[in-house]
């Protein structure tokens, strides 16, 4: 026998099994069948023989109470047929790798007919949902632990604390044991590899930080609540910081960017991008420092994590189940799912195109779901249903955890393969019309939804899967398994403890403050301000030079002016002077003499006032009573 025909053999063989496995079920399901149909015989004629008893009033069986009715409510009530259980084994009856949700409920749990799904399908995204106290969280602990067990990293937000319980071994109880046989679940606790973190160190776990600049300003936009208008200035503060080299680290380093260009000194920055309008600049200043106030400023800033740490497994070949803790949450629900909604799209931005996979990389559970939607504008919507449509082929798989599938937009719900739906409350008009809108979305089924969703019990869930082939599973009501982990959280200690062991402390635990957009600025700013005042000081001193030397020129006319007047003066004096001296000579003058041919004699006065040192002194004497004898 060649190998070609013996793996033809082969082939035949195993078709053969399943096909007896097939048959033998079958069997099993008609005497199960049979037999309830015997036993609800005999129930109906032991109690048509007690009414006929009861009728004629004879005979000792007189005084003997009717047998009571057999229940009928809903919880033990079998709205399927015999067939339709079938359908529903063949329909999970899945040749590869799955994860175990648990046993389908028919009156009782049918521990024979497991409800599955496929673990190449997990990264086909799905719902967890149902009201509060319904047993979601213990659902994403099993589907987390499986994925663990199978080798697929987990990441989950740990919203109230208890989903910690995963990284500790549960304890056994005759309760738990009881269902868990129910349902065909050989249970043993087990405590799966966890890693913790923490929102920026807000809480206890490595820190999770990330840059303004990769948060984005459409995320940005939905945290802070604003308008179109107010979302595409913020994109343009964007796009300008990053063409200038300012790297958006912190809130503090986006307000810097924002103050400055709206200061005369940045003005003129966008002035060929339309500019800013100091109104809607105001707006967002005013949310940032809100923003900032209730906290969030610790949320951003370097080192900024690599989301790739999160797909990290285990020595033992397990996936590491990530836990993200957000204490306080419920003050800040904005914040919390649109960092989320950042850890998606930097996955999807990261990861390499790896098409359809046997077993996804990384599995996200979306806890408080419509947290993210609430109050979105259309470009955010647009945006998360791309990253849900397109990370599928990135290895992701992703899990929204709500109350209601109306939380989830349509757009978003239809990328949705795998539904567990919990228990659903109609006490007023709209929980009705969240109901009929909830039942609206299952495939055709064999039950009544509107009234199985309302009746199902803590631990129960309807469910309806992406089989193997891409084709939606029949809707199956499920009793679903206990996890192996504790379902209280785990110790403070122990939590504290692991933290400290992480290797990832390391990289991620101490805040990192480089040089970002604010010290850039600031230096910026520094320069300009300094040679604005060098040049003040230039110009001042020019002004002052040009004014000293209009004042040494007005100064030197000024003495130009009176060295002309003095001149003027000193010329007057003389002639004056002068004038008088002559006057004094001619009064003392003598009388005229004939000319003779002698030679005339002169009189001893006159030879006194002619000599020249009289003369002199005369000058003086006269210069000095009038005042204008020149200064040499």
């Amino acid at each position: 026998m060649n190998p070609s025909d013996a793996a033809d053999h082969l082939s035949e063989l195993q078709a053969a099994a399943e096909a007896a496995v097939a048959a033998a079920r079958q069997a099993q399901a008609d005497a199960e069948a049979a037999l309830a149909r015997v036993q609800a015989a005999a129930v109906q004629e032991q109690a048509d023989a007690a009414t006929a008893t009861a009728q004629t009033g004879s005979g000792p069986a007189a005084s003997v109470p009717a047998p009571a009715a057999p229940a009928t409510s809903a919880a033990h009530a079998t709205p399927l047929t015999a067939a339709q259980v079938d359908v529903i084994r063949a329909g999970y009856a899945f040749s590869g790798p799955a994860l175990e949700m648990g046993a389908l409920v028919n009156g009782d749990a049918l521990a024979d007919v497991p409800i599955r799904i496929p673990l190449a399908m997990t990264n086909r995204h799905g719902l967890v949902a149902g009201a509060t106290g319904t047993g979601k969280t213990r659902t994403l602990q099993v589907l987390a632990e499986q994925l663990s067990a199978h080798g697929v990293p987990v990441f989950a937000a740990d919203i109230k604390g208890d989903l910690s319980g995963v990284a500790t071994a549960g304890v056994p109880n005759d309760k738990l044991l009881a269902r868990t046989r129910g349902i065909g679940q050989d249970w043993a606790g087990q405590a799966a590899p966890t890693e913790y973190f923490s929102l920026g160190g807000t809480g206890r776990g490595v820190p999770v930080r990330a840059t303004v600049a990769g948060f984005g300003p459409l995320l940005l936009s939905k945290v802070l609540g604003l308008n179109d208008t107010q979302e595409s200035s913020l994109g343009l503060v964007f796009h300008y910081a990053d063409q200038a080299g300012l790297p958006l680290l912190d809130l503090t380093d986006l307000r810097a960017v924002l103050s400055f260009l709206t200061s005369p000194a940045g003005k003129a920055e966008l002035a060929g991008l339309g500019g800013l309008s100091p109104a809607t600049v105001g707006v967002i200043l005013r949310e940032l420092i809100t923003f900032a106030d209730q906290g969030a400023d610790v949320f951003f800033g370097e080192p900024e994590i690599d989301t790739r740490e999160f797909l990290r497994t285990a020595p033992d070949g397990r996936g590491v189940i990530s836990l993200l803790e957000v204490p306080g949450v419920q003050n800040q629900p904005a914040l919390f799912s649109t960092f989320l909604m950042w850890l998606l799209a930097d996955l999807y931005n990261d990861l390499p195109e790896v098409g359809d996979l046997d077993k996804p990389k990384l599995v996200f559970f979306f806890d408080e779901a419509h947290l993210l939607f609430a109050n979105a504008s259309k470009d955010f919507l647009a945006s998360i249903t791309q990253t849900v449509r397109l990370i599928r082929s990135k290895g992701v798989g992703i899990f929204f955890v709500t109350q209601t599938p109306k939380d989830v937009p349509g757009d978003v719900l239809a990328q949705l393969g795998s539904r567990v739906q919990h228990q659903l409350r109609a006490f007023t008009p709209d929980d009705a019309k969240a109901l009929r809108a909830t039942v609206s979305t299952f495939p055709n089924s064999g039950y009544d939804l509107e009234e199985v969703l309302t009746g199902l019990g803590t631990g129960e869930a309807i469910v309806t899967v992406m089989n193997e082939k891409g084709a939606p599973s029949p809707v199956a009501w499920t009793r679903l398994r206990a996890p192996q982990g504790s379902m209280s959280p785990t110790a403070d200690a122990a939590i504290e403890s692991a933290v400290a062991a992480s290797p990832l402390l390391a990289t991620y635990g101490a805040a990192i403050d480089r040089e970002s957009a604010r010290e850039i600025l600031a230096t910026k700013l520094e320069a300009a301000n300094r040679a604005a005042a060098e040049q003040q000081a230039a110009e001042q001193a020019a002004l002052d030079a040009a004014k000293a030397a209009a004042e040494r020129e007005k100064a030197d006319k000024a003495a130009a002016a009176q060295e002309a007047k003095d001149a003027r003066a000193g010329e007057q004096a003389d002639r004056k002077a002068q004038a008088e001296y002559d006057r004094l000579m001619r009064q003392t003058a003598g009388p005229a003499r004939t000319r003779t041919s002698a030679k005339p004699q002169k009189s001893v006065l006159e030879e006194v006032l002619g000599s020249s040192v009289t003369k002199s002194i005369l000058t003086g004497v006269v210069a000095g009573i009038f005042g204008t004898r020149r200064r040499r």
